[in-house]
């Protein structure tokens, strides 16, 4: 089974998208099997993070906005922004897809683990996710 999400981003940040895909597994009737997950886009990512304390999603955009800052020197794909070519390079360092095993015909995802995608463009953006369920 194969599903399409539209998400739309209201800029930089990690944003939970739990609620948009396990009902898509629910429904699959796979009982035991794989979740992919896929991001169409070389600014945003996917990423597995702590839904509890939203104080560790700050810190993490902190981090990597330190890691790789806008307005470098050496960047040369400028065209589209200042916050255009960071976007790339912390979707490299990140990830594009994530494979969630499905147990019990729901995501086996830890208790305090959440699906983010992580808008790196500064404004708004609609992003597309591919979700595979085997």
């Amino acid at each position: 089974m194969i599903e399409r999400l539209r998400i739309q981003t209201p800029g930089q940040g990690l944003h939970e998208i739990t609620d948009r895909i396990a009902p898509i597994v629910n429904r699959s009737s796979v009982d035991v099997g794989l979740c992919t997950i896929f991001i169409r886009h070389t600014s945003a990512s996917l990423t597995i993070q702590e839904n509890a304390d939203a104080s560790a999603r700050r810190d993490l955009e902190a981090w990597l906005n330190r890691l790789v800052p806008e307005n470098d020197d050496l960047y040369t794909h400028t065209s589209e922004g200042p916050d255009d070519m960071p976007s790339h390079i912390k979707a490299i360092l990140t990830a594009t897809t994530l494979a969630i095993p499905i147990i019990d015909a729901s995501l086996a995802l830890g208790t305090w683990q959440g699906i983010y995608l992580w808008e790196h463009r500064r404004r708004p953006h609609t992003r597309e996710v591919v979700i595979h369920v085997a």
